[in-house]
């Protein structure tokens, strides 16, 4: 499992939903706040990642996990004849009409010049796009993890790949997927990397190179928009107050399902599920079912809480404003 979201996966992935318009209750206010950020980006950006089909493997590199600067010097670090081979991919699926910029030749050359453009529009469109939303992204990456962790623990790597999305089915030892080609990819012994996330929607992706090291990429749950989170952030967090529902946000922790949290907390179910949406509303807690139960886990703001961080006023009016954008 991914420790964390994938910078360029969230990055190059957004890009896909930004021109399509499906998925309006958790993308549409999203559309619309980034395109009134954006300066130009998406035209050079356009030319290397359509709309649909494939994009080349290079603009997500493994260090898109370290953070945005490492990954955009593992792209710029990519050899010439690797960036060639995949921009000669992406024309051959292209229709005949629309061919590709001259900077892309230029940029399979190994040029300084069209990576300075392209790591200049990536690094813009990241900012515009994803980086306003990072807080909210690693929260939903996060519940992911927890989703996945109790099934592991539970019944072990089957019933990790069995809880994945239902677009992807474990039939041991195949893991199939819905996908817009008919591939199959071996591992060979290799590991696989599952890497949850935000901005994955409707299929999984992996790379087109079987060579490369496997990495999954699949969508996470979006839950409804939380009540209440289109308020401001004073609000619901001025009601966040008193010592049963500090110690429901302590019982919390790594995670736990309702009956969990009243048990650990010495609570009632009832009591528990309620503090447990104030704490929701608030943007301390992400709420997520799997299956008959109901997972709840920290956000990063409620971990910094709960542990005795603080966090500015303006971060939390942030969160509580994109609640219903991106949840």
């Amino acid at each position: 499992m991914a420790a964390r979201p994938d910078a360029l996966w969230e990055t190059i992935l957004s890009f896909h939903r930004l021109r399509d318009r499906r998925g309006v209750p958790v993308y549409g206010e999203w559309r619309s706040e980034t395109r009134t950020r954006l300066n130009g980006e998406t035209r050079l950006l356009g030319a290397l990642v359509p709309t649909r089909g494939y994009f080349p493997d290079f603009l997500t590199p493994p260090e898109g996990l370290q953070g945005l600067d490492t990954a955009l010097e593992a792209i710029r670090a990519t050899p010439p004849d690797r960036i060639h081979a995949e921009l000669s991919v992406l024309a051959s699926e292209r229709p005949a009409a629309a061919s590709p910029p001259s900077w892309t030749a230029a940029l399979a050359e190994g040029r300084p010049e069209p990576f300075s453009r392209l790591l200049g529009a990536l690094r813009g469109y990241h900012r515009a796009a994803v980086e306003p939303y990072w807080t909210y992204i690693q929260a939903r990456v996060e519940a992911d993890r927890a989703v996945r962790g109790r099934a592991l623990l539970d019944g072990g790597a089957g019933e990790l790949l069995a809880s994945l999305p239902p677009m992807l089915r474990w039939r041991a030892p195949v893991l199939e997927a819905d996908y817009p080609v008919d591939r199959d990819l071996r591992l060979d012994g290799r590991g696989l990397l599952l890497q949850p996330s935000y901005f994955c929607r409707g299929s999984a992706v992996m790379y087109r190179d079987p060579g490369l090291p496997p990495v999954l990429v699949y969508p996470v749950t979006h839950a409804d928009a939380p009540a209440g989170a289109g308020e401001s952030g004073g609000a619901p967090l001025g009601r966040l107050v008193g010592h049963t529902r500090s110690a429901v946000l302590k019982a919390i922790g790594q995670g736990g399902t309702t009956s969990e949290l009243a048990r650990r907390a010495g609570v009632s179910l009832a009591s528990a599920s309620q503090h447990a949406g104030v704490l929701r509303d608030a943007g301390l807690v992400v709420t997520l079912r799997q299956g008959s139960s109901v997972l709840h886990t920290l956000t990063p703001l409620g971990a910094a809480l709960l542990h005795g961080g603080t966090r500015p006023a303006r971060e939390r009016r942030r969160y509580a404003r994109n609640g219903p954008v991106t949840s």
